[in-house]
């Protein structure tokens, strides 16, 4: 199977603007990437006029056929004005607005689109079609945005509105793709989803529909925006969605005031359950469709595959960090991050990669990374971006999160002024506060999750004030690696390591605890047989009538 990188590949012909009065995706002249979004955009429009009615409907019912029936249908027509008024809160009811509309074919940006309609405003519906994403038919036996397009489609079609269909692909690819697999090259774990709000979703799109006069963006993100009133002049305000677990502000925690002022999220008040029962009763084609998992640029490709593709593959040493260890090899530290426990595939477990070593190759794992001495509260976090352009002032007690979920921690941050961890994400942010570029935060807890590369969205009284970055450099230590495993991994041969030790189970006894990767022979001791002495292996624990019978026995 042969992969095309967007970087290096020719000018792909492009697909038009989908409306309702076409009902169609155009084909379109290829227009060169040198072009600003802004002018791409007008000459997307302007080369839909000039496509043939016979183009017009080969492209439609090869690309988004949709079943006319289904959208028809009494059930799926039901009339928005039957909304409640308490579900129109975030959606600005009782002025006549001109709403840009960001949907995807998936449940919450259909609801968002159908509260902004009844609420009475003047939309417009847009699908983002971004980077790699034309080329999926070559590589995959299904397209995973034709279906998403399909569903957006019948959504507009329920209610009149037009669909547009813009593409993004060079942007994404400069502004995102290529940041990721720079800082994967470097041993960091950026966050795709932050990159993709602030730099496409509402950056490039922005620019591309700004001569378009439209008061605001709306999409189905979970999070409210308080905006000053017209006779005012204050700064708009990021506060946490009423839907705790399913909260966005994580993802949107990097946005500036420029960008924020022109956003509206009509799911701010509403929970996940409200928004799947408004589905249901406005029958919405949709209503039954799962929520998307894993990152927003890859659709159906696996994660490893992504970075297999496109950074390659470089067979190194898994070293465990208390004994160094040679416990086998791995494909390359940058398909790990700190924290993880999947895709290690080692016996024994639950085993978890707690270090890094970027410059040997070497990924250190520990079944030890929850013990109470390995603390982890206190880190360096660089290219902050405060939403109000004023930074908190230093020593300021905080809430932040440093990954997406319901979950906080009490903080307290101190500032670094004119720091030397200015990057190209800080360098494009334009802000009051840009000189402050890094700061050192102190949880009031442990976390074992604290990844380079990693976003962490700093609160105040449910207020999202802005992120960071977390950086390499660290206040503490880190995890402890023992200075067996260090000298090892610096071995310019691995071969020399030998073949890997062999891995048996922790098990523990009341007198004296057994811990380790190789420590020999367990003692087990059970009231129905006599004490004996055996090695306990893996298969004999997890296997079929073995576990079993051990279990009988009263050995496990």
């Amino acid at each position: 199977m042969r992969w095309r990188s967007m970087a290096a590949s020719p000018a792909i012909a492009r697909r038009s603007i989908l409306s309702p009065a076409s009902h169609s995706q155009l084909l379109r002249r290829p227009i060169p990437s040198c072009v600003n979004p802004q002018r791409r955009f007008q000459l997307h429009l302007r080369s839909s006029r000039r496509v043939s009615e016979a183009s017009v409907a080969a492209a439609f019912s090869r690309s988004i056929s949709v079943n006319s029936a289904s959208v028809l249908s009494d059930h799926s027509c039901r009339d928005s004005s039957a909304l409640d008024d308490s579900f129109l809160a975030c959606s600005m009811p009782g002025r006549r607005l001109k709403v840009a509309v960001l949907v995807s074919g998936g449940v919450d940006s259909s609801i968002a689109l159908r509260l902004l309609h009844a609420a009475g405003h003047a939309c417009t519906a847009f699908y983002l079609k971004i980077w790699f994403q034309e080329d999926f038919e070559n590589f995959w036996s299904e397209c995973p945005w034709d279906e998403d397009l399909k569903y957006a489609k019948s959504v507009c079609d329920q209610i009149g509105v037009p669909l547009e269909l813009v593409h993004l692909t060079d942007e994404y690819w400069k502004h995102v793709v290529s940041h990721i697999i720079s800082e994967y090259r470097c041993g960091r774990t950026p966050n795709p989803d932050v990159l993709c709000n602030t730099r496409i979703k509402f950056g490039a799109f922005l620019d591309a529909i700004d001569s378009m006069n439209f008061d605001y963006v709306a999409s189905g993100h979970y999070a409210r925006i308080v905006h000053p009133s017209s006779d005012e002049d204050g700064v708009s305000i990021l506060k946490l969605s009423n839907d705790t677990v399913k909260d966005q502000t994580y993802f949107l925690s990097h946005l500036s005031q420029s960008q924020l002022k022109r956003l509206l999220f009509p799911l701010g008040d509403l929970s996940k359950e409200d928004v799947r029962g408004l589905a249901s009763s406005l029958g919405l084609p949709n209503k039954d469709r799962k929520d998307s998992q894993g990152i927003c640029f890859l659709g159906k490709v696996k994660f490893s595959e992504f970075v297999a593709r496109h950074i390659g593959e470089k067979e190194g040493a898994l070293l465990e960090a208390e004994t160094g260890d040679f416990l086998g090899n791995h494909r390359g530290f940058w398909f790990y991050t700190i924290g993880q426990r999947q895709g290690l595939r080692l016996p024994g477990g639950p085993w978890y990669v707690v270090e890094k070593d970027i410059e040997n190759n070497v990924v250190f794992v520990s079944r030890n990374y929850f013990s109470r001495d390995k603390r982890r509260r206190v880190f360096r976090v660089g290219s902050l971006k405060w939403i109000s352009g004023t930074a908190p002032e230093s020593g300021s007690h905080l809430q932040c999160k440093v990954r997406h979920g319901p979950g906080f921690y009490d903080c307290t941050i101190t500032l670094e002024e004119n720091g030397d961890n200015q990057d190209e994400f800080t360098a494009a942010a334009t802000s009051a506060s840009a000189a402050t570029t890094a700061a050192v935060v102190r949880l009031s807890e442990d976390d074992q999750g604290l990844a380079a590369g990693q976003f962490t969205a700093f609160y105040d009284k449910g207020t999202c004030m802005g992120s960071g970055v977390i950086l390499e450099s660290w206040d503490d230590t880190g995890f402890p690696i023992c200075a067996r495993a260090v000298e090892l991994a610096k071995l310019p041969e691995k071969s020399n390591l030998g073949p890997p030790v062999k891995i048996f189970n922790q098990l523990t006894s009341s007198s004296s605890p057994q811990t380790g990767t190789n420590r020999g022979l367990v003692a087990v001791t059970s009231d129905k047989m006599p004490r004996v002495t055996r090695a306990v292996s893996l298969k004999w624990k997890f296997s079929g009538w073995r576990r079993r019978i051990g279990r009988w026995l009263g050995v496990f």
